[in-house]
């Protein structure tokens, strides 16, 4: 009986919880690195969709609630990811701090070994799934006692997002390694400052993405032409 009045009162705090999420509003912010305004960072909220990018006092306006997950991006500086606060909601105020990404040359090893792997000498079962940090995450905690408190907490939508957000990142990582800045500036016509929004942009495109995941170039070079004509369409009219 006691485990019972336990769960009803935690399943209670959880609808409470859901009855207390705020809705979209306008939120302004500085960006800055080592008290230096950074211009030019796009900002991208995943749940809302909404793109910004900071001015000169690297100042920008983006409309999020409580619980939203921000992207902050932009060239020389390493890829930031937040959550927007109850208190930062409530001041409608933000404060970010990015970190130069200092471009280290990778050492180069020849391993004579290379055909050695964790299947071939029978570790690991061959074809096994292999999961990303944040699918792992999501699966160890979706199961048992923990899984069922993480769900009565929303603590299982989070992992479910940052899942979301991981594979997204990793197309933007495969973006950067196809297309160079000066194709999307001087083939597809893209701004500077809005590369990383465009590329936001295209990985919200399903048959974009699958060209991607599937390694066909021509492909992607095709759609991405076609994704860029109606974003500075639409950026144009706007």
């Amino acid at each position: 009986m006691k485990k019972i009045l336990i769960l009803l009162f935690l399943f209670n705090g959880f609808q409470f919880m859901i009855a207390q999420v705020k809705e979209d509003k306008v939120i302004t912010g500085i960006i800055a690195s080592d008290s230096t305004k950074l211009a030019g960072i796009s900002v991208f909220n995943f749940t809302n969709k909404m793109i910004a990018v900071s001015d000169a006092d690297g100042c920008f306006s983006i409309q999020a609630k409580v619980g939203d997950v921000l992207s902050f991006s932009g060239i020389d500086y390493k890829l930031l990811r937040k959550y927007v606060y109850k208190f930062e909601y409530e001041s409608g105020t933000l404060e970010v701090n990015m970190t130069f990404n200092a471009i280290e040359l990778d050492e180069v090893i020849i391993n004579k070994y290379a055909n050695i792997t964790a299947e071939n000498l029978g570790i690991i079962p061959k074809g096994q799934i292999k999961l990303t940090p944040q699918e792992r995450r999501l699966y160890s905690g979706s199961g048992g006692v923990q899984g069922f408190f993480n769900f009565i907490s929303g603590e299982r939508d989070v992992l479910k997002m940052n899942v979301e957000i991981e594979k997204k990142e990793l197309l933007l990582k495969k973006m950067e390694y196809l297309f160079g800045n000066k194709y999307y500036t001087n083939t597809l016509k893209i701004p500077q400052e809005l590369i990383k929004g465009f590329q936001y942009y295209c990985v919200e495109d399903p048959e974009f993405v699958e060209s991607l995941n599937f390694k066909n170039k021509t492909m992607s070079m095709f759609l991405i032409t076609n994704l860029a004509t109606v974003y500075n369409k639409i950026r144009i009219e706007e």
